[in-house]
């Protein structure tokens, strides 16, 4: 019988194998043809042992039972169910119409599967071995399920539509010959991606790709050291959550929530860069425990990213850089162990309201954190971080990162102007500890008092002069502006003219200062 002839009828062609034609039957069916052994060393697919035509099927009546194949019996729905299959030759489908429902389980193939802009309800590879896929602008309405398959060539997924959920947990994708091992950009997910315990050697690409719920990365190791990124996924939208967090191990089914204690747990790990550049997250970005190994020349890259809550949690990376120039977010949760150190941390225009530390986190390794973040003087990370310290109720703590911000920018002054500020440092901290003022001026002011007590009283000027009071004459030197009539009467000589001059001096210096601090303060509120 020639190939087509007899498919309406649902006629078995003649020129089928054994095992294509209990596929044939099977798929009419709707029912599972299993050519697996039961021996697992036997059936693994992507063990060494070969296996034989009476497991072997060929691509092209795979694709011919899809395409165009005989109608399903009498109470039957027509599907594609294998398990155990040799599939020879390249599975072309591309551009194809495929409405029964697929799902391979444990097979191999020999060659590429292509799927191209093919249009298919579900597709399940569960397990199986495959050289690569090809599946750019593929249209999927529900679901397409890749877990614990091997791609030994890469899986391109360029605008691919997916209904409703991507799985990709536990699989093993090494990089194609332009060094992507996932290849997806301008992707589209009606709900999640899940890529749990995922393993890829090569970058994943995910530029402008949409994700209707959240992207589960949790368990996985992205490993790239051929070029820059192992995952470049700029412009990156989710409307919920990225999760880059550690997940369970030894449980047969990946619930997608953080394993409980005691549950032996693999961490997120990434060798290579990450670019989150301009992405949205509706919910938050997740980095608990996240690992990342970096060269010199790399970076966890999330400029201008948007979420709700950033949680930077994870291993303090020892090179590479940390850049978040731009960056806006709500809440920004954090250890202060998990930040690089200096020169490698960069935030310039980094936008948070609230600050949620996770552990001990004192002001002064804050301080420590911006000054990390700022090789040259710059006052915006410090006002940022002030302004989100008074706006949970910590005044003094802003005040000390603004009085933190002075002393910075006082080493990029010149000698002058630098030598006034150590002044100001030292005499009321630049105003923002105006109650230091009042303890220098008690003490001048007592100090004085007794030393023109001790010095007598003074020749006056004419008749009709006020007594002597060395105290209120002390307090008239001491405060600038406000004359409570005692220096103009008495006729200054010698020391008593020189301590005169002092306290005049020092009275302007404090008065100058504090209205300098003031002036910040009200500047600020």
């Amino acid at each position: 019988m020639t190939e087509g002839a007899g498919v309406r009828t649902g006629d078995l062609p003649d020129d089928l194998t054994a095992a294509e034609a209990g596929m044939w039957q099977a798929f009419r069916m709707g029912a599972v043809h299993d050519l697996r052994t039961g021996d697992e060393v036997v059936d693994d697919p992507h063990g060494g042992t070969a296996w034989g035509p009476e497991r072997t099927v060929r691509a092209r009546i795979i694709a011919w039972l899809l395409l165009d194949g005989p109608p399903a019996l009498v109470g039957r729905v027509a599907s594609l169910k294998l398990r155990g299959v040799h599939v020879t030759g390249s599975l072309d489908l591309a551009g194809g119409i495929i409405t029964p429902y697929v799902e391979l389980r444990s097979c191999r193939f020999d060659e590429e599967v292509v799927l191209s802009e093919a249009h298919f309800t579900t597709v399940r590879l569960v397990d199986c071995a495959v050289p690569r896929m090809e599946a750019a602008r593929l249209r999927c309405e529900g679901d397409l399920h890749l877990p614990r398959c091997r791609f030994h060539n890469g899986v391109r997924l360029t605008d691919a539509r997916i209904g409703t959920d991507l799985l990709l947990n536990q699989a093993i994708v090494y990089r194609d010959r332009n060094g992507r091992s996932i290849a997806a950009d301008g992707l589209t997910v009606g709900q999640d991606l899940q890529a749990e315990l995922l393993e890829s050697h090569g970058e994943i690409s995910l530029r402008g790709a949409k994700i209707g719920v959240s992207l589960s990365l949790r368990g996985a190791r992205l490993i790239n050291p051929y070029t820059r990124f192992a995952l470049n996924a700029p412009q990156l939208t989710i409307e919920r959550t990225l999760y880059l967090t550690p997940a369970g191990l030894g449980s047969p089914l990946l619930t997608g929530t953080t394993p409980t204690s005691g549950t032996r747990i693999q961490r997120f790990e990434c060798q290579g860069g990450m670019r989150l550049d301009d992405g949205r997250f509706g919910e938050a970005v997740d980095l608990d425990r996240a690992r990342f190994v970096l060269t010199d020349d790399q970076e966890l890259a999330l400029r201008r990213l948007q979420t709700f809550e950033l949680r930077f949690l994870g291993e303090q990376p020892q090179r590479g850089r940390v850049v978040l120039s731009g960056a806006r977010v709500v809440n920004l949760v954090d250890r202060a162990d998990s930040w690089p150190g200096p020169g490698r941390l960069q935030m310039l225009g980094f936008s948070y309201q609230n600050l949620v530390p996770y552990g001990s986190f004192s002001l002064g390794r804050r301080l420590d954190w911006v000054a990390a973040a700022t090789a040259e003087y710059n006052p915006e990370p410090y006002e940022r971080l002030a302004t989100a310290l008074r706006g949970s109720g910590e005044d003094e703590a802003a005040r000390e990162v603004l009085l933190g911000k002075q002393r910075r920018r006082r080493e990029t002054l010149p000698l002058a102007p630098k030598l006034w500020g150590y002044v100001q440092d030292w005499i009321v901290a630049y105003g923002y500890r105006p109650g230091r003022a009042a303890v220098w001026m008690a003490v001048l002011w007592a100090a004085a008092s007794v030393a023109f007590a001790q010095a007598g009283e003074p020749p006056a000027h004419g008749t009709g002069h006020p007594s002597w009071n060395p105290a209120l004459f002390s307090l008239d030197l001491l405060l600038p502006v406000i004359d409570l009539g005692q220096v103009g009467q008495w006729q200054l000589s010698g020391v008593r003219q020189w301590m005169a001059a002092a306290m005049i001096l020092v009275g302007w210096v404090l008065a100058t200062t504090v209205a300098a601090g003031a002036t910040r303060l009200l500047r600020r509120n």
